[in-house]
């Protein structure tokens, strides 16, 4: 069967044991760290921890993560011998011999698969594979997710940036409802970070000098409750360090008045819809905030 024979590229693979086009598919050139999930019964299969460039145009693996209900089955269908990588769903792809330094090479269907992004794996249910990263979250409201999503994600430790609403009510709430003012929440950025390259404390510096933290329900010309300023930390350590920053803030008489800046355990985070992550990136000459010097 022809994939242009079916319109639905993850049946034909997953179900037909087709093969999806290399370097046009959805995962091949995927660098963000998190998971990759069966896409028929989202079992965890593979982590970006363990996947590499190979050249071909597919997502390619050393390992599957362990306990992966991987199925090796000998496949002769093109008249030389090869080994079908399945699950119990799903045909995923191939496995070969010539992967990096004497390692496997796990050549699978990016239509085969499903991407869970570390910064989601808690809110997708995927919580205990967190640990799994050597990485760490911090969650900041300060205005506009945009601009704070663009300072934050070019400062060097920090790994992948998420813009979202977080500190209210409302399950998976939308843009339109957010800006109600009646949800609670509060425009986000969910950061992940490698504390080996960047402490929290430094990652607070930043947070600090992007806003303006002494106004209340706003940034600038953007005057609403979702505009707010907060910290929102994921362990009494986190907590500690956010409450001795906003002293030393204050204590710097950058502005007249002190921080207003709320500081609360954190709340459930949802991502904003996709035309908002990255957006200054996406509309160059776009400006909402600037970082201002130490």
């Amino acid at each position: 069967m022809k994939a242009n024979n079916i319109s639905n590229m993850t049946d034909y693979v997953t179900k037909h044991c087709g093969t999806e086009p290399a370097f046009n598919n959805a995962y091949w050139n995927e660098y963000r760290p998190g998971i990759y999930v069966d896409v028929n019964t989202n079992e965890v299969l593979f982590t970006s921890l363990d996947k590499f460039d190979s050249g071909t145009g597919w997502p390619s693996f050393i390992k599957p993560v362990d306990n992966a209900s991987i199925i090796e089955k000998e496949d002769d269908t093109l008249g030389v011998s090869r080994t079908e990588v399945r699950t119990n769903a799903s045909h995923l792809g191939h496995v070969f011999d010539d992967g990096p330094n004497g390692s496997l090479r796990y050549c699978i269907n990016s239509a085969a698969l499903k991407f869970i992004p570390y910064t989601e794996l808690n809110s997708s249910g995927y919580r205990e594979y967190e640990k799994l990263f050597p990485y760490e979250k911090a969650l900041f409201a300060g205005g506009c997710f945009w601009g704070v999503q663009h300072l934050l994600e070019n400062v060097s430790g920090v790994i992948m940036t998420q813009a979202g609403y977080t500190g209210g009510w409302k399950e998976n709430p939308t843009y339109k409802e957010v800006s109600s003012e009646k949800t609670g929440h509060a425009e986000a950025v969910l950061v992940a970070f490698d504390p080996s390259k960047i402490s929290y404390k430094e990652l607070l510096g930043y947070f600090w000098r992007l806003h303006d933290p002494t106004q209340i329900d706003r940034q600038g010309p953007d005057i609403g409750n979702q505009y707010r300023s907060g910290i929102y930390y994921f362990n009494e350590e986190q907590n500690a360090i956010a409450r001795q920053s906003e002293k030393d803030f204050d204590a710097s008489h950058v502005f007249p008045n002190p921080a207003v800046t709320e500081i609360l355990a954190a709340k459930p985070f949802y991502p904003a819809e996709e035309y908002h992550q990255d957006y200054i990136d996406k509309n160059p000459g776009t400006y909402c905030h600037a970082l201002r010097a130490k």
